[in-house]
């Protein structure tokens, strides 16, 4: 069989989960695959840094790698030219990827959650005309409680479900596409057949740090918290909004009000800085113990998440919503507690591999004395009204109505319900 080259694209190569589903998947897609891969080419719209390269590399040993940056691949939110000539841009960064490729299989990420829905058009296109085939690894789904994605959309000359639908889930013999979990690969394969099925985030063999590495990262976390030695909650993730990073900090100061909640990542696009400023104005205004985004822009003496993790006291997970959650995998690995979402998507996934987390939960309730239940109506009245507007309007009737608005009189609410200012 020749040698085949393997094409792994992403949006970006910035630090977060699909980062880091590349560095740990690529190597096993490599060994484990049964085809004589001896290239890969990271392809994507922005670079990670020279560190994460070397590391990358150091697992692919015998294996060429290099890099492909294109900024159109980028998320489409952060592009600047006008979508036809950015189309353009795609077309023609695709064919200088793909062409005289010789035998080539490429491995995308995430095109379901539609941030570039132009390249996703783009590169089925260029894969069917070439021959070459696709393997479309899906994580999330712009249509699961994203629909600030449709008008996105709609600006990429998507006018119709059915539009859109052809786009992030395309048809054609050289099309394969895999889920991360079972409850989407099942929906897959009922549309797809034998094209679609379950492909999990690989993971490494779970090693524990040395206790010398445990100690540098226990070391080092305290000088990020001005040199005090204190217990350390950490939640693995970077600053998006359906990381819900206020309720681990509720759940820390009710379960453990000496211990500091730490998040690694911090915002990696435009869409999610508002969150994390106002996150951090916060807690200097109220001299919160959060301290935000410990991993970002640390270089090479930063330890890595599992070093974290066996630094820390115990993990947190508190999303709102994740396509497989590897934090769960993280903290087994780590051997530390998790106090987590039971996440109705990934429960039963875990519960098959065996996990078992005495310490998931289902919802925090407040009562509504804490906040200005009055307020909060209107806020999301508000916020609920524009974001109908915004739909589709064959989908407006299957709109469910928020917790708080369908509540009529002030009850207990989950925490996750509510807006970031009631929060």
């Amino acid at each position: 069989m020749a040698p085949v080259r393997l094409i792994v694209l992403h949006y970006h190569l910035r630090p977060g989960g699909i980062r880091r589903i590349i560095e740990l998947g690529t190597p096993h897609i490599v060994r484990d695959s049964g085809l004589p891969i001896r290239h890969v080419t990271l392809a994507a719209g922005q670079p990670a840094d020279d560190q994460w390269h070397e590391n990358f590399k150091s697992h692919l040993a015998g294996v060429s790698v290099d890099c492909f940056i294109e900024p159109a691949f980028n998320y489409f939110t952060e592009q600047r030219r006008q979508p036809r000539e950015l189309v353009k841009r795609i077309r023609a960064a695709l064919h200088q990827l793909l062409d005289d490729a010789g035998e080539t299989l490429v491995w995308a990420h995430n095109l379901g959650i539609a941030r570039n829905a132009l390249l996703a058009d783009e590169l089925a296109r260029a894969c069917a005309a070439r021959g070459i085939p696709l393997v479309a690894h899906h994580h999330d789904w712009w249509f699961d409680n994203r629909w600030l994605r449709w008008p996105e959309l709609r600006r990429c000359g998507l006018r119709t479900l059915s539009a859109a639908a052809r786009v992030v889930l395309p048809g054609g013999d050289s099309v394969r596409h895999v889920a991360i979990n079972h409850a989407d690969a099942a929906a897959l394969q009922r549309h797809f057949g034998p094209r679609a099925g379950w492909l999990p985030n690989l993971t490494e063999h779970a090693t524990l740090p040395s206790r010398a590495a445990v100690r540098r990262a226990r070391a080092w976390l305290r000088t990020r918290l001005d040199g005090r030695d204190v217990p350390v909650w950490l939640l693995p993730c970077r600053l998006l909004r359906r990381k819900n990073v206020a309720e681990a900090l509720l759940l820390t100061r009710w379960l453990r009000p000496d211990a500091w909640l730490v998040t690694t990542g911090s915002a990696s696009s435009e869409d999610e800085q508002a969150y994390f400023e106002r996150l951090s104005a916060a807690a200097r205004e109220h001299h919160w113990r959060l301290r935000l985004a410990v991993l970002a822009g640390n270089g090479r003496n930063a330890p890595s998440v599992a070093e974290l993790l066996g630094a820390s006291e115990a993990a947190l997970l508190t999303s709102i919503q994740e396509g497989f959650g590897l934090p769960y995998l993280e903290a087994a690995a780590a051997q530390r507690p998790l106090v987590a979402r039971a996440l109705p998507i990934i429960a039963p996934d875990l519960a098959k591999f065996g996990f078992r987390f005495p310490q998931l939960y289902n919802d925090v309730r407040v009562s509504p004395t804490l906040f200005d239940w009055d307020a909060e109506v209107k806020r999301q009245s508000k916020l609920f009204d524009a974001w109908l507007r915004q739909l589709p309007q064959a989908c407006r009737p299957f709109a469910g109505t928020p917790f708080v608005l369908a509540a009529h009189t002030p009850t207990p609410v989950p925490f996750s319900r509510l807006t970031l200012t009631a929060q």
